[in-house]
């Protein structure tokens, strides 16, 4: 298969300082956007430097377009938007050959997936065959078309968003597909004093959506990444996500557990948050934080749970409960 190769710039870690100073200033941008908990940033955030995928799900109406939009703009990176329609076409994701009349020739013509972050808005209102389009983009950061694999731009980041599945002409996403999003979350109401802040914004405005500033571009973000990855994680705290999952794959409410790609998962985004938070380890706490938005939408229920509605993230309280939290030398 030939390759349509594309010029990787090398980059070097940041310090952890740095890191945490940048990070910091990407979710103020964000909560000058969207009104939102610090945390539902802060995790949004872990998932581009943890090189992950986010799913979020919520009823219409409450930011995850504008919140994926200012994402973007705040990381200076490029953005594309896919609306996810019952007749969308794999075609249409990742793009298709387009006959070239000057030469005769056939040219390959990208498709919006081909940015740095791409929000596949509401991705459960297409059918299974086209969400499943952008899972080699999602696992491999590439795009294969008529023989030839095209190279992602770098970094990469996909935020899903979907409705609940309650909702009339939505699909449930294919589990290979739900296990590739390193975290799902929510960003729910915003309460009362929140709906009245948004309506102070949009009197003070004088267009639709809110702007942010750029704090970094698409180099310094690769960076960020890079410094993730060097973030230090104790024996002890990779036992501790493991035996977490493992305790998931016994509930009886499971049919199947937590993935080795979900312990992954894990590792990552703790090591991105750890910088988010300004150190150079990651915490027990910080795999306490994470499981649930990242071990819980991975989990497949048996027949009988999924007619009573058996909560996921019930299942992963459960496993925090029942393993013990290691103790940790000071750092």
């Amino acid at each position: 298969m030939a390759r349509a190769e594309q010029a990787i710039e090398e980059v070097t870690p940041l310090s952890v300082e740095e890191g945490a100073r940048l990070t910091g200033e990407v979710v103020e941008q964000l909560r000058e956007a969207v009104v939102a908990d610090r945390e539902f940033f802060e995790l949004l955030v872990a998932g581009i430097v943890a090189r992950g995928h986010v799913q979020l799900e919520d009823v219409p109406g409450t930011g995850k377009t504008v919140a994926a939009r200012a994402l973007a703009g705040a990381l200076g990176v490029s953005f594309s938007r896919i609306q996810f329609t019952p007749d969308l076409l794999p075609a249409d994701i990742t793009g298709s050959h387009v006959y070239n009349e000057a030469d005769g020739s056939f040219e390959f013509q990208r498709g919006p997936v081909f940015a740095n972050v791409v929000l596949a808005d509401e991705i459960n209102r297409a059918p299974p065959k086209t969400q499943a389009a952008l899972l080699e983009a999602m696992g491999e950061r590439q795009v294969s078309a008529s023989g030839t694999t095209y190279t992602l731009p770098r970094p990469f980041f996909v935020i899903a968003t979907q409705n609940p599945i309650e909702q009339e002409g939505t699909f449930e996403l294919p589990e290979a597909q739900r296990d590739r999003f390193a975290v799902k979350t929510k960003l729910g109401y915003p309460g009362t004093d929140g709906e009245v802040e948004l309506l102070d914004r949009r009197e003070q405005r004088r267009t639709q959506l809110p702007s942010v500033d750029a704090v970094t571009d698409p180099t310094t973000v690769r960076s960020l990444q890079v410094t993730a990855e060097e973030t230090a994680v104790d024996d002890k705290v990779k036992r501790y996500m493991v035996d977490i999952a493992s305790y998931t794959r016994q509930d009886s409410s499971v049919e199947v557990g937590v993935s080795p790609r979900g312990i992954q998962a894990l590792f990552e985004v703790t090591r991105a948050l750890a910088v988010i938070r300004g150190r150079a380890y990651v915490t027990p706490e910080d795999v306490k934080r994470l499981a649930r938005p990242v071990y819980a939408h991975r989990l497949v229920l048996t027949t009988d749970a999924s007619i009573r509605n058996v909560d996921r993230t019930r299942i992963v309280d459960g496993a925090l409960d029942s393993v013990p939290v290691p103790g940790m030398d000071e750092a």
